[in-house]
């Protein structure tokens, strides 16, 4: 395949036009149909893959062994500069030409705490398990990408870096993906990223959808329901506070939620509580209205127990946070989204976008081009221990990503001069 001459600034009628033109050049390439060929081949060993990796433990902060499996696949599939970082994620990449990257990434963790029965199965063309599709599916099409690589050689120019990231659920809170834009060793060399998130062939999250999340905590000094009665009880003061909370009007542009998801204190029956619990979880489209609401929650659990400061001894009050995701959106006029309508067209595909919080909160929060599709196929019962995936669809998919991810090298490095 070689390069097309870069795009001029055109309307965006001409610039769809002109994105569909290239997109139709690259999928009638030589290379690109063998591709196409090739992952007809394929469902056998992706499936295989899917089972054996879904068959490892990975609760939150428990990802390891995982992580070491999916290091060893990495290399055996040609991947260069296999590494693993110090929170856990894993990277390979596959060269091209210049310093900056294309990521393409699958969270590897899943929400089933340690101990969770792993029963993996297939049945017909379906598998069944904890976490076969989320995100069983989005990493077996990571490693179907990845494969080939090393099987159909294609020439492009940026280089690609495969990563197989930590906690993306639940209070894991995206810890691997801000590790990297944080800290990582490619963090200012991705110009875009794409993450792969269960399966389906249709939908794309352009918008971040924010989040925060608190441990909140009310202690006092306890003791007996009758010989200390009087004495100032946390759940009593947690309960006024959470009412409060419940009545709030929230916006619904932007639409802003509240969830209480746990609560907990005390004892037994006959004895005040020395401290009570709630763990919230507030969700925003709009990064300002999040904080606002979050400050408005901390002022009621403010206002509720400093009336009792003059109790002897006073409550004490604790937030913590627990969880904390950015919101940010792709812009309408991305190259990025403009590359993956045209596939979509291409393939036939209505392409749908979706608010969600994945991996891809985190680069599009700093500026990076990104957004997160699924891995092809079916599933269902998602977060469940009755979770299943069907294949059907998935080639669709990887066709989806591959060209994608090719169209998207070519434009980058349009807007960014290699420099080798």
């Amino acid at each position: 395949m070689s390069p097309n001459p870069p795009r001029p600034d055109l309307p965006d009628l001409d610039v769809a036009s002109t994105v569909q033109q290239e997109v139709a050049r690259l999928a009638a390439s030589p290379e690109v149909r063998s591709a196409f060929n090739w992952f007809r081949t394929q469902e056998t060993q992706l499936t295989h893959w899917q089972m054996e990796m879904a068959r490892i433990p990975a609760p939150p902060f428990g990802e390891s062994a995982r992580g070491a499996w999916l290091a060893e696949r990495f290399r055996e599939v040609g991947l260069d500069d296999v590494r693993i970082d110090d929170v856990g994620n894993v990277f390979g990449t596959h060269p091209g030409f210049g310093r900056r990257y294309v990521a393409l990434s699958a969270h590897i963790d899943t929400v089933f705490p340690a101990n969770t029965p792993l029963n993996i199965r297939q049945q017909g063309s379906r598998i069944y398990g904890p976490g076969v599709s989320d995100n069983g599916a989005g990493v077996a099409a990571l490693l179907g990408i990845a494969s080939l690589l090393r099987t159909v050689r294609m020439r492009h120019t940026l280089p690609f870096v495969f990563i197989g990231n930590m906690g993306e659920e639940g209070e894991g809170d995206l810890r691997g993906m801000r590790h990297l834009f944080e800290r990582g060793p490619y963090r200012h060399r991705i110009a875009a990223a794409i993450a792969l998130e269960g399966g389906g062939s249709s939908a794309v999250v352009t918008r971040a959808l924010g989040s925060l999340r608190f441990r909140v905590t009310i202690t006092g000094p306890g003791g007996h329901s009758w010989a200390d009665a009087g004495t100032l009880n946390p759940i009593l003061l947690l309960s006024q506070a959470l009412t409060r909370i419940a009545a709030l009007q929230l916006p619904t542009n932007p639409l802003t939620t509240i969830n209480v998801g746990h609560i907990s204190g005390g004892t037994s029956v006959n004895s005040i509580p020395e401290s009570a619990t709630a763990l919230l979880d507030i969700r925003s489209t709009d990064p300002v209205q999040l904080v606002a609401t979050a400050t408005t929650v901390h002022q009621i659990f403010d206002e509720t127990t400093t009336p009792q400061k003059t109790t002897t001894p006073p409550p004490n009050l604790h937030i913590e946070t627990i969880g904390n995701r950015p919101a940010a959106a792709l812009p309408d006029d991305s190259p990025l989204l403009h590359t993956l309508r045209a596939v979509d067209r291409h393939l036939t595909l209505r392409t749908e976008p979706r608010l969600g919080s994945t991996d891809a909160n985190i680069p599009l929060s700093r500026g990076v081009p990104a957004i997160a599709i699924g891995g092809g196929g079916l599933g269902g019962g998602i977060h469940t221990l009755q979770e299943w995936y069907d294949p059907t669809g998935r080639e669709t998919a990887l066709r989806r990503i591959l060209l994608t991810l090719l169209d998207t090298l070519q434009t980058t490095a349009e807007s960014h001069p290699i420099t080798i």
